[in-house]
């Protein structure tokens, strides 16, 4: 039974859809034990000071991990350690990977020590809401969070191995271990360390995550060791590759962190209120827009190499149609019942029902613009695919720069216009709930990222103009049956509240109130579908009668801490 579930991660895929929704399962495997840490963290310290500065300390180390250690990104790793292994010359393998271990660990090595150093008067120019007591604490956290890059850094490094040598089973639980970290750090070495606790749960997570790959590169003698002479050739190129991607993910913190540094000066718990419900619409966007832009990507940059524009186009409009057609039933269900998403995983403890209202209009927020955030995964990597790495970038940071400029702005709006804040207020009724102001940051967030979006499809089109997408159709179908799968499980909630359920209370009953509004959200969905012709229900249909489940995996690395 274990050998042949094993045998399973080593099938190779025939098709774009098997691969994306083997993707996606894999995804949601993984976000399930992230939503358990997030409930465990709602329902040990609510949303307050200690989650607050929980994730205050991450940004600094994470800002890190995205500039320097996507020098390591499996991405970029993978087809140089392909091209030496395909001659079967270990030894040049295993030089490849020393030279980059030790250019990672010194250059990690230099940009620590200065956060080190620097971290109290970073972490308190950014978070000055926090009082002196909690800026000791958050930069104490912060100080010890610094080892993470390293050992998520050499993980990496280690993955691209893994990967290479088809240990799929092996890479996939280097998250779930991570994220086990985090949890026993939860349960086990915060009563004992308090704050710090966490800090040192994260750590063996990382650990972890490390530990689990090591075994492979021992085995087949590849482990890295450090080395004093580098191949300069080598190391440029793969700078050179990583470069852009390092440039977008060094952007997409910075902009986060500016965001959380907005939020520690608004009331105690925004920072979690802010977080919490920014993981919970990340899930979806892991199943659907990370999934289909990962899945399509080696299938486009080789349409593109081989010069076949045409179908070249044809891929990134089937990625496009397929995650417009998931991602607006989604978008509106999540609108439709953030109440009942946000009170099921993290209504518990001490995440009271205030916390839960703002933490469902975040959410309802944040979802606004997943469509979006989804479509601007699968343009960026269609750059890639084509070698244009510089405009992508170009437009992030012009996107981000306006997420910034519009939660800025948005933030003295929602303090000098009373009408508009009571519009919003009203719109989320969250009218008698103190600190709404933190729904200006969501807002913000979705509203450059649809900037981007919009920026993106237009040069996209401007630069390959050999195709066309066609996705106005789906579009408007999916669009047209999210809003009624939207109406039909908005009065579902209402009529099981009043004539099932009587008064919800409970989590079970939230839950299957939830669960079946939602339900019948869906058929009415699919029966809209049904009417207007979609292609799309009967591609994922056939899709899954073809044993998607035997594609081939790449499965992609961590991008934060």
């Amino acid at each position: 039974m274990v050998n042949k579930f094993l045998r399973v991660l080593h099938k190779e895929f025939r098709g774009l859809h098997q691969a994306a929704f083997l993707l996606g399962t894999a995804s949601l495997l993984s976000q399930v034990l992230a939503l358990l840490r997030d409930r465990l963290f709602a329902s040990r310290f609510g949303a307050g000071d200690t989650l607050d500065l929980y994730y205050a300390a991450f940004r600094i180390p994470d800002l890190l991990y995205a500039s320097v250690a996507s020098f390591v990104s499996v991405t970029v790793l993978i087809p140089f350690v392909v091209d030496r292994l395909d001659g079967n010359h270990g030894d040049a393998v295993r030089k490849f990977l020393s030279d980059v271990f030790s250019v990672f660990l010194v250059v990690m090595a230099i940009v620590s020590a200065v956060a080190f150093v620097f971290a109290p008067w970073v972490t308190g120019f950014f978070f000055q809401g926090f009082s002196g007591e909690e800026q000791g604490t958050l930069v104490t956290l912060t100080r010890l969070l610094l080892l993470s890059p390293f050992l998520l850094g050499v993980s990496n490094l280690f993955g691209s191995v893994t990967q290479v040598l088809r240990k799929f089973f092996i890479y996939a639980l280097s998250p779930i271990l991570y994220n086990v970290g985090i949890i026993f750090g939860v349960l086990f070495l915060y009563p004992i360390y308090g704050i710090i606790g966490l800090g040192y749960g994260v750590l063996l997570g990382a650990a972890l995550h490390l530990g689990i790959q090591y075994p492979v590169l021992r085995k087949d003698h590849l482990v890295p060791r450090f080395s004093l002479r580098v191949n300069k050739g080598d190391i440029k190129r793969v700078a050179t590759l990583s470069l852009p991607r390092t440039l977008g993910l060094s952007v997409y913190h910075f902009t986060f962190l500016i965001l959380l540094s907005l939020a520690s000066s608004m009331m105690p718990g925004s920072i979690s209120i802010f977080n919490l419900s920014f993981n919970l619409q990340s899930v979806p966007l892991a199943i659907i827009g990370i999934s289909y832009s990962v899945a399509v990507f080696p299938v486009l940059a080789g349409f593109f190499s081989n010069k076949e524009m045409g179908r070249f186009m044809e891929n990134i409009g089937t990625a496009a149609r397929h995650i417009i057609f998931w991602s607006f039933p989604v978008m509106v269900l999540f609108i439709v019942l953030r109440a009942q998403i946000v009170r099921t995983i993290l209504g518990s403890g001490k995440f009271g029902w205030e916390d839960t209202q703002l933490a469902a209009a975040c959410l309802a927020l944040f979802s606004v613009s997943l469509v979006a955030q989804s479509l601007v995964l699968l343009f960026v990597r269609g750059y890639y695919a084509a070698g244009n790495t510089r405009t992508p970038v170009l437009i992030n940071v012009f996107s981000s720069a306006s997420v910034i400029g519009v939660a800025v702005l948005l933030t003295r709006v929602f303090s000098d216009f009373p009408i508009f804040r009571y519009f919003i207020e009203s719109l989320f009724r969250v009218e008698e709930v103190k600190g709404t102001v933190v729904l200006m940051l969501p807002l913000a967030y979705s509203i450059g990222n649809i900037v981007n979006v919009a920026a993106l499809a237009y040069m996209f089109r401007r630069d390959f103009g050999s195709g066309k997408l066609f996705v106005s159709r789906t579009f408007l179908q999916s669009f047209s049956a999210a809003v009624f799968m939207g109406v039909v499980a908005y009065r579902s909630l209402s009529i099981l509240n009043v004539y099932v359920f009587g008064t919800v209370d409970t989590l079970f009953e939230v839950f299957l109130q939830g669960l079946l509004a939602g339900l019948l959200g869906v058929v009415s969905g699919i029966i809209v579908l049904r009417v207007l012709g979609s292609s799309e229900l009967e591609e994922v249909w056939s899709a899954f009668h073809s044993r998607f489940w035997k594609a081939r995996v790449v499965v992609p690395e961590q991008e934060e801490l």
